[in-house]
Parts: C-alpha cells; sequence; structure tokens
C-alpha cells in the first residue's frame, strides 16, 4: 500500500515539475530561449536538454531498458548536454524531453518501486540501488533545474509562476517597493555588522 502511495506521489510531482520547466519556454524569441544567461552560460533550452538526458539515462541504462534514440553526450567537459546547438531546433528537444516522459514513465509503471538498477556513475557502494532512489533523484534534479529556470525566466520578463494557471499579474510598482525594502533591509544588517565588528576590533 505505501509502496504505490510512494510511486504515485512521486510520479505526479515528476510530472508537475517537468511541464513548469517546460512552460518557461513559451512566448520567448529563439535567442532568449538559448542565449546564455548566467557567467557559467546557463540557458533555458539547455536546461530542458539536460534534464531530458538525466531522464533518458537514469530511466533507461541504470534498469537495463535503455531509451531508443541516440542520446546527447552527457557529463562532458564541455557541457554538450546543456546547450543547444543552430543546428538543434527548440521543437526538437521539446520532442526529445517528451519522448523521455513516455520511456521513464514506461519504466515507473512497469518495475515495482524496489525494483534494482545499477548506476555506474555513481561511486561503490551506492551504484546498486533501486527504482525509489532513482525516482527521488530524479526529482530532485528536475526541481533543481526548474529552479533555475524560474530565475532566468523572471531575469528575461518578469514572468513567474509554476504553472499558467498561477502565472502572477506582474505589478511593477510592487515589485519595485518590495525590492526597496529588502535592500534597506540588508544594508542596515550590514551596518549593524560592520558596527559589531568595530567595536570588536
Amino acid at each position: 500500500m505505501i509502496d504505490e502511495f510512494a510511486k504515485d506521489n512521486l510520479c505526479g510531482r515528476l510530472r508537475r515539475d517537468r511541464k513548469a520547466l517546460l512552460w518557461k519556454l513559451d512566448g520567448l524569441s529563439e535567442y532568449d530561449a538559448r542565449r546564455p544567461l548566467t557567467a557559467t552560460g546557463t540557458n533555458l533550452l539547455g536546461l530542458v536538454k539536460h534534464v531530458a538526458t538525466v531522464e533518458a539515462r537514469y530511466f533507461g541504462e541504470v534498469f537495463d531498458r535503455p531509451f531508443p534514440e541516440p542520446l546527447p553526450r552527457w557529463q562532458d567537459s564541455d557541457g554538450s548536454d546543456l546547450w543547444a546547438t543552430e543546428d538543434e531546433t527548440r521543437d526538437q528537444i521539446i520532442g526529445f524531453y517528451q519522448r523521455t516522459w513516455d520511456h521513464s514513465n514506461a519504466t515507473i509503471n512497469e518495475l515495482p518501486i524496489d525494483a534494482p538498477g545499477h548506476v555506474p556513475w555513481w561511486p561503490e557502494p551506492y551504484a546498486d540501488t533501486n527504482l525509489f532512489a532513482v525516482l527521488v533523484h530524479v526529482l530532485g534534479e528536475t526541481i533543481r533545474h526548474a529552479g533555475h529556470a524560474d530565475i532566468l525566466r523572471e531575469g528575461l520578463d518578469g514572468r513567474t509562476g509554476l504553472r499558467p494557471e498561477h502565472e502572477e499579474q506582474i505589478d511593477e510598482d510592487a515589485r519595485a517597493a518590495f525590492c526597496v525594502k529588502v535592500e534597506q533591509a540588508a544594508r542596515s544588517a550590514a551596518q549593524v555588522k560592520a558596527v559589531e565588528a568595530s567595536g570588536s576590533s
């Protein structure tokens, strides 16, 4: 009973966060979907490509159920799975991600929650694992990168929210007032700390 509850709960959350990550691409120009938005080159379409590759590998080869298509190189020093080349279209990457959902869902549905798996890129003694641990791991990866996507999208056009039905209407004045309040609190805390430091020296 608890096994099925755990599986259903984790799968429901994974489905939700997959959609949230994809939604962050909606309405963006080709350039904004692809361009580097941090000092390390993090970009929205690359996040989708990376998470798709993670899912395909974890719910594929870990359980001897390889994804039926060639996969991008993964965890290479050149970061091949973290950006889209000019030859890769947005639709191709989104389609790849959605096909990984079908493949992953089939693995999850057909195996018991304690089904054994082996993660060759994990160190011993953790490499021998099970479906429950892999589900938790992939959900964590998806949530982490969906969070990255939240911040990147907010920086592009101010759009926030988990799903379209939760999207906030942007009130520029309220946002500006909130930022002023946070800035004032930060400056006050820094001044207090500076005074404490000078008094103790």
